[in-house]
């Protein structure tokens, strides 16, 4: 709803966050129970209305609709710069800040979790990023000239694909955690699956109520990519 303004800017940019719970080629989201996986989206198509409680269509599971959420964005931004990229300037990008571990996202967790959970992932895993710090690579992405290229997913730190590799400075390297350079990081093959993303947009669409007269006409149409 805001391209038609944000095409009007100079070097205007748009900035959706992923994760590595998303992408299954990674420790977090690979190896830990559950994995992202959308099925066939088929609770995403009936809306999302009750009881449909997940994009698949099965039962509410937390950890799981969490990491749906992140490819179901990674894919958003696929599909914003396919479809209106070339026409408009707008740089879309995901970026993933790190393992924000002390935030209220975890306030439902027992307590032992919530304070054991920092640790671990400080120590253990590497994958720890504080609020400014994770703020800061935000920052980055959306005002760093080297950061102005469409439809990169940004990381710092690795790809955490590993666990972190301890160094001298105590920030284990490789996980995705504090410190490190950024980086153009690599989705796996379900964030990247085109057939889907354009139906994650289409049924988002759909499940909002977005009318096609309210869509940004300044992109390419739909039928464009179609044989």
């Amino acid at each position: 709803l805001l391209l038609d303004d944000m095409s009007r800017a100079k070097g205007a940019r748009v900035c959706i966050v992923g994760s590595i719970t998303g992408n299954t080629n990674t420790v977090g989201g690979g190896l830990v129970y559950p994995q992202a996986d959308l099925g066939n989206l088929q609770g995403l198509e009936q809306g999302m209305q009750k009881p449909i409680e997940m994009a698949d269509g099965k039962p509410f599971f937390g950890a799981k609709a969490y990491k749906d959420s992140k490819v179901c964005n990674m894919m958003t931004v696929s599909e914003l710069h396919r479809r209106y990229h070339d026409s408009t300037g707008i740089t879309f990008s995901s970026m993933y800040p790190g393992c924000i571990a002390e935030t209220a996202l975890f306030r439902e967790k027992r307590t032992w979790f919530r304070k054991a959970f920092p640790w671990f992932m400080k120590y253990v895993t590497g994958g720890y990023v504080g609020m400014e710090e994770a703020g800061q690579r935000l920052a980055q992405v959306v005002d760093d000239p080297n950061c102005d290229k469409s439809n990169v997913y940004w990381s710092w730190n690795g790809g955490a694909q590993t666990v972190g590799r301890w160094s001298e400075d105590g920030k284990p390297k490789g996980a995705g955690g504090s410190g490190g350079e950024i980086f153009e990081n690599q989705q796996s093959d379900a964030v990247t699956n085109q057939d889907k993303a354009e139906k994650v947009w289409e049924f988002s669409k759909k499940a909002v109520g977005l009318s096609e007269k309210e869509m940004f006409k300044g992109g390419k149409l739909e039928k464009e990519f179609r044989p």
